[in-house]
C-alpha cells in the first residue's frame, strides 16, 4: 500500500471519529507531511516515539478541533498516486478552494506548500491536498 495514502487515510478516520490522537509508522516524507500540517494550523501538535534498539518509530499525531468540536481538516485528498503520478510546474500548480486548501509537493528543495513552491520558483510532484 502507498505509505502516503496510509497516513492521510489514518487522520482522516481518526479526524471522522473525533479521536484526540492517531498513531502512525515513522518516516521522514511523512513527517515532512506532518509537519507541514502543523505549520498551516491543520494539526495541534505532533510528537516521534522510537523504541530503544528498533530500527522503525512512530509518529503521534494530536488532532485539531474548534471549540464546538467541529474538526478543522475538512477534507484532505492524495493527488499524485503510484498509478498516475502527477508533476507541474510552479506556475501550473493549482489554486484549488478559493485559497482555503493547502496544496503540499515533493520538490527538489524539499516538501513544501503551493505558496513556498511559488516563492522559490520550484515545480514538483503534488503529493496531496488538505482544507
Amino acid at each position: 500500500m502507498d505509505p502516503i495514502s496510509d497516513l492521510l487515510t489514518r487522520i482522516r478516520n481518526s479526524n471522522s471519529r473525533q479521536k484526540d490522537r492517531v498513531d502512525v509508522p515513522y518516516s521522514k516524507l511523512k513527517l515532512e507531511i506532518i509537519r507541514i500540517l502543523k505549520e498551516e494550523g491543520f494539526i495541534a501538535n505532533f510528537k516521534t516515539l522510537f523504541n530503544p534498539g528498533a530500527k522503525s518509530g512512530t509518529v503521534r499525531v494530536f488532532l485539531k478541533y474548534s471549540p464546538t468540536k467541529e474538526a478543522v481538516i475538512r477534507g484532505i485528498k492524495r493527488v499524485s498516486k503510484p498509478g498516475l503520478r502527477v508533476y507541474r510546474g510552479y506556475g501550473d500548480i493549482p489554486r484549488s478552494r478559493d485559497g482555503f486548501a493547502v496544496t503540499i509537493l515533493s520538490t527538489p528543495q524539499g516538501v513544501v506548500t503551493h505558496k513556498q513552491a511559488r516563492e522559490k520558483k520550484v515545480g514538483g510532484e503534488i503529493l496531496c491536498q488538505v482544507w
